[in-house]
């Protein structure tokens, strides 16, 4: 078992993300018998999937129905996977979207390099 700052430390977040996640009942942390919230490897496991949907722009709004299935059981796994679907898409666009950025980013550079040599 894990206390809360060991599992902020162990995934580079910060302790108010932990409770935040709780608040919003995408994270259920085990307790004591003072209270103080216990994590388990599953726990961790999880919280490296949230972190993972967050960083890639899913909302917290989607993250939490996603957990909300979850928790529901085995019947609602279709509902899970359409989700993650979306996402994956949204991510698809997002990377095709950086992509072009990218791109254009090289062009200005190189236009600057030349630049800077006709000088």
């Amino acid at each position: 078992m894990y206390t809360i700052s060991e599992v902020a430390t162990l995934l580079g977040a910060s302790t108010h993300t932990l409770r935040y996640y709780e608040k919003e009942n995408i994270l259920i942390a085990n307790r004591d018998t003072n209270g103080n919230r216990l994590y388990e490897e599953s726990h961790i496991k999880w919280l490296q999937f949230v972190m993972k949907l967050k960083q890639t722009q899913m909302p917290i709004a989607k993250i939490r129905e996603y957990a909300r299935l979850y928790l529901e059981g085995e019947h609602t796994t279709e509902a899970r996977l359409q989700l993650l679907e979306d996402h994956r898409k949204s991510i698809q666009i997002q990377r095709e979207n950086l992509e072009v950025t990218e791109k254009m980013l090289e062009n200005k550079i190189i236009a600057y390099k030349d630049s800077l040599k006709n000088t």
